[in-house]
């Protein structure tokens, strides 16, 4: 995931996504563009990805996939992966013609209850149901990208209060001053 992660931050496209270990590369800090510009999807597919990673990863008191850039780093991914266009493209029609089929309305037309109650029943075992096999293995795709966005992020990678991001003016050391061969280690796992 981080691989990935640092492949990605090379672009210099992205508004609001930034990659967690940015700050080690190694150059100047480039300027992001005010807005992003979707590679991959239209924009209408970018609005519905984008409420996806939303629903996903909300902002409930920590900031989210929204706030993340999250849906920024998917379309980049699929702009760049051509193996799972196709997987993206048909979700989100799938998506939509299923939102239309139960409420008769477009996904993003639908109220927030809604298009949870709908993807509950896409991504929780207990309340599958039969027929929406390819709309779970959708939300299966856009969930894995979703987090992989979110958990290589800067703002992920806080809130998981990953030690990397911290710079330290010296080293922290070892806290087992007394026992530097670390013998009381062996002993546990004897």
């Amino acid at each position: 995931m981080l691989a990935l992660g640092a492949w990605a931050s090379q672009f210099p496209g992205f508004s609001r996504w930034v990659y967690a270990c940015e700050h080690l590369s190694p150059g100047p800090a480039e300027i992001r563009p005010a807005e992003y510009s979707p590679r991959f999807f239209s924009p209408a597919e970018y609005t519905t990805l984008e409420r996806l990673t939303d629903l996903i990863i909300p902002s409930d008191g920590t900031p989210g996939a929204r706030e993340a850039g999250v849906a920024e780093f998917v379309d980049f991914m699929a702009s760049a992966d051509s193996s799972i266009q196709y997987r993206f493209r048909y979700g989100l029609s799938w998506l939509e013609a299923h939102a239309q089929s139960l409420y008769g309305r477009r996904f993003m037309d639908l109220a927030a209850d809604e298009q949870s109650g709908l993807l509950e029943h896409l991504a929780y075992k207990d309340h599958f149901r039969p027929g929406e096999e390819d709309g779970r293995a959708f939300f299966e795709l856009i969930r894995d990208y979703t987090v992989m966005g979110f958990y290589t992020s800067r703002i992920g990678m806080e809130q998981l209060d990953y030690p990397g991001l911290k710079l330290y003016s010296e080293s922290p050391g070892c806290p087992h001053k007394n026992d530097p061969e670390h013998k009381h280690l062996l002993s546990v796992n004897s």
